[in-house]
């Protein structure tokens, strides 16, 4: 899943009372943002973040919290184990989004406390509110009693009718980029990794899991503890709470989901152990103990998020014949390229997103054949040059310049995920699977449970892989990736076989009046009905559309990846048959990559914005905060354009 970055000083005074006695804070007059470096770019430095971690870091956390289902709010107490790097640094600097905080404490070795003044900065409306603690004794141990907001950015609360089971509330997390300081104050920056532990206790009827050590034996009973040993970035701290049960698909892995989802889950799903043991034989050791899966409603903005051990999925890509599995093996992926190894800040998220969709291509390939992977690539790479055709340049290089004042969340792009692994597939065909494996594998191994940026993948890959074959890639072409906008002209481009069979039927079927035969597309999958839809143009007559939909039954599907290409070209043909189908899709379903192009197409006609707006209010409570976000900033941008008059 995300995003980065920041930081500066302040003044305070107030000296405390007695020891037990808290300490009020105080509030700066105005908002601060994360300070940016002067006239150099430092790509470890994370403009996102208001944290100085080259002064202090956070090394754990410990959790003792209430999830508290009635106030929608978490609360409770964190406690961090700090490394003091600078002798002189005298205050510790955390992120926080929304947070109330009670008291900070320093705590002695014997367990002993002490107040410590804070003063916790007005809001900045993208990275929240700086958190300033004077520490002028640089106490090894701090703890901070908070809690959370309603509204809090990184949490989700669900009532039960929003649910599958519809008995139960539900709540979950998503903390990338920059939303894990909404629900815990912290060194909010992929640059720290920390282990943590965690004593949560809820309502008894509801399971908590984790980003730790889930026991598939716990019992429901209102009171967790959980430690995940590996050192984690901020971005990949997870919870969730509601009617969870477990299914095993191997000794390390199975699902977790509500009871009537988790058979279904697991069915399809039941491939994981199979993908872990071929991304282990190219690229080393799984390690992270288990690997479990919880399928999440369908409000979740993503398709999956890769918190560790624990990978969060959405329900939209279980359809019943693994078509859209790869999803389970990008989440895997990160496993090694993400989890393991982490872009030190979010201007190099390629490092991340681009290593994990070239790992997942490389898995898809093992279990389910080169062909199915190659048309998975040629559908991203098609997405992804229509994409940038209306990009601002700096964005199209993988490594982006610094974000400063931009949400994270919405710098993110196709970018660093499809022309991120095209530069690797680039690199795999110059030198070789034989040359390249071993260098990536390496890569992993070599920077493991550490942050990297593109500077050190670049020392790296001049060092260990570029010797190998000095001809095979020049400085010209290494920056045409990296720092140049668009797709270098030398690229090498997939090409799938079944594609041209999909090609070649659709052309027939547009210059004659009958829709391919069965024969022709009875074993066709998602891949392919997404390349026949894509092929269909901007727009195509309402009696071809009708025919199309009366053969295949496109409107209500429930498959996300047909309906999120379905839709739009309906909407844009002006096949009304649709659109309620539309309507009740993006109500039912949150994940932003599926239902933002079905309302960008509503939002060009004032009776589609209508619509929309009619649709949003429904779905809106449903919704996750992140793509409720996305959602209004869309319609505002709308309406302002509808309101203004013509030049």
């Amino acid at each position: 899943m995300r995003s980065p970055f920041l930081m500066l000083p302040l003044a305070v005074a107030l000296a405390a009372g007695c020891a037990k006695e808290p300490v009020a804070p105080t509030v700066d007059p105005v908002a601060e943002k994360p300070a940016v470096a002067v006239n150099t770019v430092s790509r470890s430095h994370d403009e996102s973040s208001y944290a100085e971690p080259d002064k202090i870091a956070i090394t754990d956390l410990a959790l003792d919290l209430k999830v508290d289902f009635d106030a929608r709010q978490i609360g409770g107490t964190a406690t961090y184990t700090l490394e003091w790097k600078d002798k002189a640094a005298r205050q510790l600097l955390l992120d926080t989004r929304e947070l109330s905080i009670e008291k900070v404490e320093a705590v002695a070795a014997d367990g002993s406390t002490s107040p410590l003044p804070f003063t916790l900065a007005p809001a900045d409306k993208v990275f929240g509110s700086k958190l300033s603690i004077e520490t002028p004794e640089q106490p090894a141990t701090v703890a901070i009693t908070y809690h959370t907001a309603p509204t809090a950015s990184g949490l989700q609360w669900l009532e039960p009718s929003m649910t599958e089971g519809k008995k139960l509330p539900f709540m979950f997390s998503q903390s990338q980029a920059i939303h894990a300081r909404s629900w815990v104050p912290l060194q909010d920056t992929p640059s720290v990794r920390f282990t943590y532990s965690a004593h949560v206790t809820s309502r008894p009827d509801v399971m908590v899991l984790m980003s730790a050590d889930n026991d598939p034996k716990a019992a429901r009973d209102g009171d967790y503890a959980f430690t995940m040993p590996q050192p984690i970035p901020s971005y990949l701290l997870a919870i969730a709470a509601g009617d969870l049960v477990f299914e095993p698909i191997s000794a390390r892995s199975g699902v977790w989901a509500e009871p009537a989802m988790v058979a279904k889950a697991t069915r399809e799903f039941e491939d994981t152990e199979k993908m872990i043991g071929a991304a282990e034989k190219l690229y080393g050791e799984y390690r992270w103990g288990r690997y479990d899966m919880l399928v999440l409603p369908p409000s979740f903005p993503f398709g999956g998020m890769e918190n560790p051990r624990l990978t969060f999925a959405t329900p939209t890509v279980i359809v019943g014949d693994k078509s859209l599995v790869s999803l389970v093996a990008h989440e895997l992926a990160h496993s090694w390229s993400g989890n393991l190894v982490t872009n030190a800040s979010w201007k190099d998220i390629w490092l991340n997103e681009g290593f994990t969709t070239y790992v997942q291509g490389r898995i898809t390939e093992a279990l389910y054949g080169a062909e199915m992977a190659e048309m998975e690539r040629e559908i991203d790479q098609s997405d992804l040059l229509a994409e940038v055709k209306g990009m601002n340049p700096a964005d199209q290089a993988l490594a982006l310049p610094p974000l400063n004042e931009r949400d994270p969340d919405e710098a993110l792009s196709n970018v660093a995920y499809v022309k991120g692994a095209w530069f690797l597939q680039f690199l795999e065909q110059r030198f070789g699977r034989e040359v390249f494996d071993p260098f990536l594998r390496g890569w992993f191994n070599d920077h493991a449970f550490q942050s990297a940026n593109t500077d050190q993948f670049v020392a790296y890959m001049r060092k260990n892989l570029l010797p190998k074959n000095a001809a095979a890639v020049t400085d010209a072409e290494l920056d045409a990736w990296l720092e140049q906008p668009g797709i270098p002209a030398f690229a090498p481009k997939a090409r799938s076989r079944n594609f041209a069979v999909v090609d070649t039927a659709r052309i027939a079927y547009l210059g004659s009046d009958s829709v391919p035969s069965n024969q022709v597309t009875g074993e066709w999958g998602t891949q392919e009905w997404v390349r026949f839809i894509d092929g269909l143009g901007q727009v195509q007559p309402l009696e071809k559309l009708a025919q199309l939909d009366k053969a295949y039954h496109f409107t209500g599907t429930p498959n996300g990846e047909i309906a999120m290409r379905w839709y739009p070209l309906a909407i844009r043909s002006g096949y009304s048959e649709a659109q309620a189908a539309a309507g009740e899709f993006i109500q039912t379903v949150g994940r932003r990559k599926l239902v933002l192009p079905i309302y960008a197409e509503l939002l060009k006609t004032p009776e589609g914005l209508a619509f929309a707006k009619d649709v949003f209010a429904r779905a809106k409570p449903g919704y996750h905060p992140i793509t409720t976000a996305s959602v209004e900033d869309m319609i505002a941008k709308a309406e302002a354009a509808t309101s203004t008059p013509a030049q």
